[in-house]
């Protein structure tokens, strides 16, 4: 019945941002645009209901309601990301030992994710799954990149996908791949130092000059208040 009150295009749309969290139930995006009505409503009730002024801030923030749920899975999936990308290195690291080690691409991927317990690892463990189920090592890594919010490590794993089709040198690409990742986090830290004096000057702005001003003028205006 819910189904028929979204249309086909938002069902999907939400759909695939639960897939890059890493959610695959079914129905999810349609359970969680119903708590996003449900909640909405019973926001604007609850304004409409306790204050004078409900029939004009309650419409106002229940369209803010209705729309933060969108923005807080688009942070979690920026977050995700993050996080993939920081435990991908060490991941990509250990599979290239490995395939080093005489392993297939396969077995090197099943020994790897024994080895390491993360977030991305899990990823690789439900491709593996899906392989045992029917389907090919380059099907279970291509659907495996509708799963992942990062450009960089989708990037890797069309790589490997490639390499796996046209014969091509995995560890000589993976060593590459590893290397761009590096890079990214070393200038991703950088951007974030020079980040940094700009958010203390706004701190000190915020709250330091204030406090300051009131130590050199807090004893003058009190001498005028005893004057007078």
């Amino acid at each position: 019945m819910f189904n028929r009150l979204y249309r086909k295009n938002t069902i999907k749309r939400i759909s695939k941002k639960f897939k890059l969290l890493g959610k695959t139930q079914k129905n999810i995006a349609v359970k969680f645009m119903n708590y996003r009505v449900i909640l909405t409503f019973l926001v604007f009730i609850l304004f409409l209901l306790l204050s004078d002024k409900g029939y004009l801030y309650g419409p106002i923030l229940a369209l803010l309601t209705y729309v933060s749920f969108e923005y807080v899975l688009d942070y979690k999936i920026k977050k995700r990301s993050t996080k993939l990308n920081y435990e991908a290195i060490f991941f990509f690291q250990v599979l290239v030992l490995t395939l080093e080690s005489g392993k297939n691409l396969q077995g090197g991927i099943e020994l790897t994710c024994k080895t390491i317990d993360s977030e991305i690892s899990n990823e690789f463990k439900h491709t593996l799954e899906e392989i045992k189920l029917g389907r090919s090592l380059t099907e279970g890594l291509t659907n495996m990149k509708s799963r992942i919010p990062s450009d960089e490590i989708n990037t890797v794993l069309l790589n490997i996908t490639q390499s796996a089709i046209f014969g091509n040198n995995i560890i000589d690409s993976l060593n590459n791949q590893i290397e761009y990742l590096r890079d990214k986090k070393i200038l991703n830290i950088k951007s974030k130092i020079n980040k940094m004096p700009i958010k203390i000057s706004i701190i000190s702005v915020v709250f330091i000059i204030p406090i300051v001003l009131l130590l050199i003028l807090g004893p003058v205006v009190i001498n005028l208040l005893l004057n007078n």
